[in-house]
């Protein structure tokens, strides 16, 4: 498929105000921002702004040493000491999958929630508001800009499974298409075999779920990182999509009991979905890693490691893509899958500060 090919099957439509695929939708929200505060954290290689917007005072514990030290020496105190916080942390990041704007969406509204109480089609949402104001919440909107600028469809609604790899994750100078995971194992994906970078990828091709954690190739997992490494969150969220029933990912190269907490979390989302009829995907079982080729170190395992929170990689629908097995979700019932995760993220973390969650 080639560029001009994928431009023009993007189908004829208008997106829901309430929809936000874009950079210049994603500027707009950030511009009615007045209660939060935000901020530049990086620039990308494309040099578009990442932003960050927080809710929430930011309790000062004191840094004695960096997270993996402390775990070394038996006390992770040393590195933060999240008890002596009175709200717990919450950071979301949205896609670093430029194409995957359900969650830029959820993100945006949940931004105009914590303004106004309202998302952004006008619905009361006072009780994520009530459960966002206890905590201290960290939002980074956009984790690929680049990849954002490059996805012109804002949204795959109504597209084929065609559209979502192209878009995604490119294609080649002969015109196939890169596909998954074949797309990982070209990195950076700057090559003269590649006709299209999917939005995957930044403008200098890397793949920030899938960057060189050890020394980050781009600014923009850099800056996610320090956020986390500075602020210590309780839980962190990775926002993606793809075609199936929403579902989490088992964080890889965590310990069992992280697994288990994040698997807690899970179930509770998902009583929240079946309560509102929203059709899911499984749970996950805790377990160590095996295997001559074993579940990948990404963007996800190193915020563990470098803040010792809870993170876990959400999966959402894309909605309505056509073709069989996937999952059929329309605009406003994309958004709420969302604001039901925030919500129980944010209930989940209350009461785990309380210590009063239980799965």
């Amino acid at each position: 498929m080639s560029l001009s090919r994928a431009i023009a099957g993007i189908p004829e439509r208008e997106l829901p105000d309430f929809w936000i695929g874009t950079s210049a939708g994603l500027r707009r929200e950030l511009g009615r921002i007045r209660r939060g505060w935000i901020s530049t954290i990086a620039r990308s290689p494309g040099r578009h702004r990442v932003h960050l917007v927080s809710y929430g005072d930011r309790e000062k514990t004191g840094h004695k040493a960096n997270f993996c030290s402390a775990i070394g020496g038996g006390d992770p105190c040393s590195y933060l000491d999240k008890a002596a916080r009175k709200r717990p942390v919450v950071l979301l990041i949205g896609p670093v999958h430029g194409h995957e704007t359900e969650g830029l969406t959820g993100l945006a509204n949940l931004i105009r929630i914590m303004e106004t109480g309202s998302d952004i089609l006008g619905r009361k949402q006072s009780e994520i508001q009530r459960l966002g104001n206890r905590c201290r919440i960290l939002i980074v909107p956009a984790g690929n800009p680049d990849g954002l600028a490059r996805f012109r469809p804002a949204s795959l609604q109504g597209m084929s499974k065609t559209d979502m790899r192209f878009w995604g994750q490119g294609a080649w100078k002969n015109g196939e298409l890169c596909g998954w995971p074949e797309c990982k194992r070209l990195h950076p994906m700057r090559h003269s075999r590649v006709s299209f970078m999917g939005c995957y990828f930044n403008d200098a091709g890397i793949n920030i779920m899938h960057d060189d954690f050890f020394r980050p190739m781009a600014p923009e997992t850099a800056a996610i990182l320090d956020v986390a490494r500075l602020e210590g969150p309780d839980l962190a969220v990775s926002l993606h999509s793809c075609e199936y029933a929403p579902f989490v990912i088992r964080p890889a190269f965590v310990p069992l009991e992280i697994q288990e907490k994040v698997r807690c979390l899970t179930g509770q989302y998902f009583r929240s979905l079946e309560h509102n009829g929203i059709p899911h995907g499984p749970n996950f079982f805790p377990g160590p890693e095996r295997g001559s080729v074993p579940p990948s170190f990404n963007l996800t395992s190193a915020l563990y490691h470098v803040s010792g929170a809870s993170a876990l990689t959400f999966e959402s629908p894309h909605g309505l893509l056509k073709g069989k097995g996937a999952y059929k979700a329309n605009f406003s019932q994309l958004l709420d899958i969302h604001l039901l995760l925030y919500e129980a993220v944010f209930r989940f973390a209350i009461l785990e500060k309380s210590q009063k969650f239980c799965c």
